[in-house]
């Protein structure tokens, strides 16, 4: 068991639920998020000690699931220091060894913004992304923080891939993966290389986890999480080890 306690904040947060809306996951469920108070800037600090808690980033807002009856949505994360890839992780490693590596500011760029729409539109045209827009892109991937980054991958110069992350006290979270849908690239797997990719990152930080968000075990678009083992899930404030089959 890993318990991680976050420091206590040096001062009371307030918090907001939002109505019940229908669940982006399970069909035919109704949602309920608890997000910190909108005026309250997610500095490190109040960040580090929310992370722990299970709270994700999306733009300027730190949330989590708050669902009445419930409790589909975990929490996981990677222990670094446990985690060996398996024979199809080395095998993507390998693949994707011609790829270049840019760490890059939370900021807006036309180029990032291209494949994102790209990829939105041929990926997720049945999801609540659709259809992206400018405003979309800058709430919900950009932030003047110091802590909030992009790393683009390239292949020969052309822009592949970005994954947008945020560099915590105990780790790294990866907020959102988007890439090129050409199907020519598809051996390459390159949401699963950008985990990988973090897990290096976090190893040449010194940085004990990555932080992959929710999973939900009838949520077959989550199933790639369980690929990273082991696995640790929040079981109310406790990071305790999962048991997959």
């Amino acid at each position: 068991m890993s318990s991680n306690a976050p420091r206590q904040p040096v001062r009371d947060l307030r918090f907001f639920l939002t109505v019940p809306h229908p669940c982006s996951y399970l069909e035919g469920r109704e949602a309920t998020t608890l997000f910190l108070d909108p005026q309250e800037s997610p500095g490190q600090g109040v960040y580090d000690a929310l992370a722990l808690l299970g709270f994700r980033r999306s733009g300027r807002h730190l949330y989590r699931p708050h669902c009445e009856g419930c409790s589909a949505c975990l929490s996981v994360r990677i222990p670094v220091a446990d985690f060996a890839p398996n024979r199809n992780q080395r095998r993507l490693a390998r693949r994707n060894a011609d790829l270049t590596l840019h760490l890059r500011p939370a900021i807006f760029d036309p180029e990032h913004y291209a494949l994102y729409a790209r990829y939105i539109r041929t990926r997720h045209a049945d999801g609540d992304m659709y259809p992206p827009s400018h405003e979309q892109y800058r709430t919900f991937l950009t932030l003047d923080q110091e802590y909030a980054r992009l790393l683009e991958f390239r292949l020969a110069g052309r822009l592949v891939a970005v994954t947008a992350f945020d560099q915590l006290e105990h780790g790294l979270s990866a907020i959102y993966t988007f890439f090129d849908p050409d199907p020519a690239l598809d051996r390459r797997s390159l949401g699963t290389f950008a985990v990988l990719t973090l897990v290096a990152q976090c190893r040449r930080r010194g940085l004990p986890h990555v932080y992959l968000g929710y999973w939900i075990r009838e949520c077959r678009k989550m199933n790639y999480k369980q690929a990273f083992q082991p696995l640790e899930m929040l079981d109310g404030r406790h990071w305790r080890r999962m048991i997959t089959c």
